[in-house]
């Protein structure tokens, strides 16, 4: 590997962090599970951390009139990636645990005790995100959740 591809694959990271910035809203279900079938609707707010490559997304998801706080952080570690989803395995939710970013997608790996997975957000376009997570079962990863959230203000971070 050549120093400019190193180069360009820290630029492709930051860049995919800093397109996540910005007021996020939209749909979501629960697609496996108990709670298969169970529509929400979300709302982030994500920024970039100062002096980190990487994001935070902090928000929450409605049911009805029940509301749950999300939140979800991830940085570049070394040549991997590390951070939380939710208050990460010690508490509720799971460790990001490693990932890579390639063509404006982003899979991480998500781990909690026993239970592994993967979360992926796919910016299919400037204002567009996917976002999935899934469990690992047997050999195979399984969707669980699913979202598709729109950028509600205008402003995109540019790195100015």
């Amino acid at each position: 590997m050549t120093l400019g591809s190193v180069s360009v694959a820290a630029s492709s990271d930051e860049q995919f962090f800093r397109s996540v910035s910005g007021k996020w809203t939209g749909p979501g279900e629960i697609v496996a599970g108990k709670y298969k079938g169970t529509k929400f609707v979300c709302t982030f707010n994500g920024e970039n951390p100062e002096g980190q490559v990487g994001m935070a997304l902090d928000g929450g998801c409605r049911v009805g009139m029940l509301t749950q706080e999300m939140s979800a952080r991830v940085q570049r570690s070394g040549k991997g990636y590390t951070g939380t989803f939710l208050d990460g395995a010690a508490g509720q939710g799971l460790d990001v645990v490693g990932g890579n970013i390639r063509n404006n997608k982003a899979i991480f790996r998500i781990l909690r005790n026993k239970l592994s997975g993967a979360m992926s957000a796919h910016m299919v376009d400037q204002d567009k995100m996917n976002v999935t997570i899934s469990v690992q079962v047997d050999d195979e990863l399984v969707p669980v959740i699913g979202m598709t959230l729109k950028r509600v203000n205008t402003k995109m971070a540019s790195g100015n």
